[in-house]
């Protein structure tokens, strides 16, 4: 990989590893649901006196995007008041109360609790991970590493499935409720991000952080502090602290803000979390060719795999293009699933085409888990400058969730009332919509300092320095 080529870059990777497992964990908690709802609402449940109903079920799962509404305002005052390590070690205390629920449970309200909590550390990670990955990695390598957090997500999502197949209720939580703990004792001993040090004016522990990224490469490490240092006395106000009127103080400032509103929008508004969520109905008409078990490991596969694609070619193919790619690739497949549905509805024979959704839905979640699915969350934590990023993102988060409610909410109302085809008409315009605003609007961040980004979407003439400043970090190494 391009990262060990990279001075430092191996400690980078590093630390990008143990802050992901705050996503590892998510998607944990996510995989958890398929296997154990259907356990919950059969009578073999030893959790509650009684099978879950429906509605207790739905109780349970909207909780998560609850929790995560009610934290998300606060984790980027919390980040900048605290900093981005104290606060990836909080996210430990949520994930393992929830577990802890989930064991100890004898009414379902209990489980309904613990999915809130699973959203408080949701939230918590969501605005945290993309900005520390972005804040310790080099230019050079940031879109890879900012690529691990889908890959963690997908892969702990499978984590879920493999281990509610394989364990009992209670010893799945049991084994789960270690990694929360196993988190804080590694990432306590990661770095602080250099810029958040530096712009608290603690500069001592902005170097030895520093030389710890760089492998203890002194000149390296001295060449970044100064330039960090140009980059905040030139951009940052140190002496106020920063509101929600900062998301709107100049051009560049606006323009990101809506550029991380949309992409972060279009991870649920182009169909994910119904797409996944609902694997089993959409194939219902797929005439055994996959089980929905079987199904949803599948699909969990395949998004690993396209996540672990964007890994390998995100630095070389250019955040721009995988997105393009991606969209294109979505409202074809939200296209076809739509046309299916509206023969079926007509209705059709569609006996001889069942094969389509078998097919169409492993795609789907391979092009968005390579493109949209990990860049929005990259190009989000570009587009601003260090002050403003926490409290930008966590906005742009919580849009995030809304949407997702709001899909996951009525898509069964909707389904039913104007039909799944609309649906994913819907789906597939929103998939295009991106497609067209990325063309238009969103810039190319590969290979570019924060600054040269920021100054381009003010209006700013390129800085041709970005490559000669990091061709000089190559020459003094």
């Amino acid at each position: 990989m391009h990262v060990f080529s990279e001075p430092g870059g191996w400690r980078q990777l590093v630390a990008t590893i143990v802050v992901n497992m705050t996503t590892f964990m998510n998607g944990v908690a996510m995989g958890w649901l398929s296997p154990t709802v259907p356990y919950l609402k059969s009578n073999s449940s030893t959790v509650t006196l009684d099978p879950m109903t429906d509605s207790q079920v739905s109780w349970m799962t909207g909780a998560t995007s609850m929790g995560a509404l009610v934290v998300l305002p606060f984790c980027g005052m919390m980040s900048e008041c605290l900093g981005r390590k104290i606060t990836g070690c909080l996210i430990a205390i949520p994930f393992f109360i929830s577990w802890l629920l989930k064991i100890i449970a004898t009414h379902y309200l209990y489980l309904v609790v613990a999915r809130l909590f699973v959203g408080f550390s949701a939230a918590m990670f969501g605005s945290l991970v993309p900005i520390y990955v972005s804040e310790i990695s080099a230019t050079s390598i940031r879109g890879q590493l900012g690529s691990f957090l889908i890959f963690a997500l997908n892969l702990g999502i499978v984590s879920g499935y493999i281990l509610g197949a394989a364990f009992s209720y209670a010893v799945f939580a049991s084994i789960v409720l270690t990694l929360p703990v196993i988190f804080f004792g590694l990432f306590i001993f990661m770095p602080e991000t250099p810029i958040y040090l530096i712009r608290k004016n603690r500069i001592t522990e902005a170097t030895r952080s520093l030389m710890w990224l760089k492998s203890n490469n002194e000149s390296a490490a001295k060449f970044e502090l100064r330039q960090l240092q140009m980059y905040v006395k030139e951009n940052v106000d140190t002496s106020k602290s920063i509101g929600f009127r900062d998301l709107v103080r100049d051009r560049g400032t606006i323009k990101g803000f809506i550029i991380a509103l949309v992409l972060l929008g279009a991870q649920e508004a182009t169909g994910y979390s119904v797409m996944i969520t609902y694997t089993a109905e959409i194939l219902a008409f797929s005439d055994g060719l996959l089980t929905p078990n079987s199904a949803t490991i599948v699909v969990g596969i395949i998004q690993i795999f396209g996540s672990w694609l964007s890994i390998l070619i995100m630095d070389r193919a250019g955040r721009r293009s995988l997105i393009l790619i991606s969209c294109s690739g979505m409202a074809l497949c939200h296209a076809t699933l739509g046309v299916f549905f509206l023969i079926e509805k007509l209705p059709l024979d569609v006996s001889a085409m069942t094969w389509i959704p078998v097919v169409t839905l492993p795609i789907y979640a391979f092009v968005w888990s390579f493109g949209i699915g990990p860049i929005s969350f990259i190009v989000a934590s570009e587009v601003f400058r260090a002050d403003v990023s926490s409290i930008a993102t966590s906005v742009a988060l919580e849009f995030m969730w809304i949407i997702s409610f709001v899909t996951m909410k009525f898509y069964p109302t909707a389904s039913v009332t104007i039909g799944k085809y609309s649906c994913f008409g819907v789906f597939g315009f929103f998939s295009l919509f991106t497609f067209i605003f990325t063309y238009f609007i969103v810039p190319e961040t590969k290979g570019r300092s924060i600054d040269a980004i920021v100054n381009e979407l003010n209006g700013f003439p390129a800085k041709s320095q970005d490559r000669e400043r990091l061709e000089a970090c190559s020459d003094i190494i």
